[in-house]
């Protein structure tokens, strides 16, 4: 039996091409399969359809159509972030140059535990890093004399420079972020947030074995710092969102900070939703206090159009990521750093890692800041068109104006359990895909619009689907 050609190597390209045009034909054969932006038939449906074209997980002999099969069966059974009816989720359409850069990424297989493994993606991803902490702490650095996107002039020092480390999304970024204000604060620290919070801050305090958080109720959907001042004892690390996942709400950044300078409590800022609103000058001043975070939570592979994943950890002051630093002697001996090796392994706590900082950069050098401004001020832009027609409708009631991308509407007069059902239907026929979320104690539909190329005439069709759907 002969040996299955590898990605890498001299003849890559002999090799990947016909397999390409295979993946290329399989995912158009699943779409037109598909139909719409979610396979009709509920789980069951999927399941069957998934077990036929499986068949034997490991045949004893080999299928050489196996790759067009299962493509196929992927992209039939997928949730289409592409369609403008699949909404439900912070789950963006990726950008075709973003992943294609992936594409690089999995021929050349670098890993970035060592730097003889990842050469130059050890040194693109110290750039990329640096460049986005100093997008996210741009005030601080400007007011601080430092200098934005290139080394300091030749005898300037910039000792507490700020940084990035690339993660797999929020939930590892926040737990990262628990992880340092332990390291600086001390195992007591606390964590303070607000029932708007994410899910994966008080689960990380949990798995990191801090107290018990304290958790601040949010009536309406954000922090209020009079509350939360009155939640503060002992050490405290307060956790503000910018860009709830329910309703895309921004907590007051600026009285959160300042609150957190008179108490002497640590700020992390989860802005994996909101963070994108850094690349537009419409909207920047939505953000305005994040740079007095001591950490930011990002998610490119949200208002960045990133495949997953494409997180980022921003630390105001590069010295707390010295709690990070491990020795593993076949990866980073004392005497290869001293030498000028790269040290790689306080960048992550995971040891294996592929360089999601290709696609991150290949985006930001394709798009420039006004390319992404224009796709940021784009869905902003939709999002309201789309709260606009619900707030017309007699039929609908709209929650309140969005924040950002995302709508909450829900049919007039229906009961929660009408709500619920309507999506649970529109699911199982495939035809729309919306998220639910609670707020001002009712279930509401979530409409969270990612997609640029969204149309007025697609927000109508969505509408009217909805209101199809309605029991009467």
């Amino acid at each position: 039996m002969s040996t299955p050609p590898l990605a890498s190597g001299p003849e890559s390209g002999d090799v990947l091409r016909p397999l390409l045009d295979t993946v290329l034909d399989a995912l158009g054969e699943g779409v037109r399969l598909r139909g719409g932006p979610l396979p009709a038939g509920g789980p069951e449906a999927v399941s069957a359809r998934v077990r036929d074209a499986v068949g034997a997980v490991l045949p004893d002999e080999g299928d050489p159509e196996g790759l067009r099969h299962l493509v196929r069966a992927l992209a039939e059974g997928a949730a289409d972030p592409a369609d403008p009816s699949c909404v439900a989720h912070l789950h963006c359409p990726p950008l075709a140059v973003a992943a294609a850069a992936d594409l690089a990424v999995s021929v050349l297989n670098p890993s970035m535990d060592s730097w003889d493994q990842a050469p130059a993606a050890s040194e693109l991803e110290a750039r990329v890093t640096r460049a986005l902490a100093d997008e996210v702490y741009a005030e601080t650095l400007e007011g601080a004399g430092l200098y934005r996107y290139a080394a300091p002039p030749r005898g300037a020092t910039s000792p507490h420079r700020p940084d990035a480390l690339i993660t797999t999304g929020g939930t590892e970024s926040n737990q990262l972020a628990l992880l340092l204000a332990r390291e600086t604060l001390g195992p007591g620290v606390r964590l303070v947030c607000g029932e708007n919070a994410h899910h994966s801050l008080p689960r990380s305090a949990w798995l990191l074995g801090l107290p018990e958080p304290v958790i601040v109720p949010t009536p309406t959907g954000t922090l209020d710092p009079a509350t939360l001042d009155k939640a503060l004892h002992g050490p405290s690390v307060i956790a503000a969102t910018a860009g709830t996942t329910d309703a895309g709400l921004i907590d007051p950044l600026p009285d959160i900070a300042a609150l957190c300078a008179q108490r002497g409590a640590r700020l992390h800022v989860d802005a994996a939703y909101g963070g994108g609103l850094l690349f537009s000058p419409r909207h920047r001043a939505k953000l305005t206090g994040i740079n007095s975070a001591d950490t930011v939570t990002l998610d490119l592979h949200k208002l960045g159009w990133q495949p997953v994943a494409a997180g980022l950890l921003a630390v105001r002051d590069t010295d707390d990521l010295a709690a990070l630093n491990h020795r593993a002697d076949y990866l980073n001996a004392d005497d290869d750093t001293e030498a000028g090796l790269p040290d790689l392994l306080g960048r992550s706590l995971r040891t294996t890692r592929r360089p999601d900082v290709l696609k991150i950069a290949v985006t930001l050098k394709t798009l420039g800041r006004a390319g992404l401004a224009a796709l940021v001020d784009q869905v902003c832009s939709t999002a309201q068109e789309f709260a606009a027609l619900v707030e017309r409708h007699p039929g609908f009631e709209l929650h309140e104006p969005p924040t950002i991308s995302t709508v909450l509407f829900r049919p007039a007069d229906a009961t929660d359990g009408a709500v619920a059902a309507v999506r649970r239907q529109l699911l199982t026929d495939g035809r729309a895909v919306l998220g639910r979320a609670r707020a001002a104690h009712r279930l509401w539909l979530k409409a969270t619009l990612l997609n640029p190329t969204t149309q007025p005439a697609h927000l109508t069709a969505l509408l009217h689907l909805v209101e199809g759907t309605t029991p009467r």
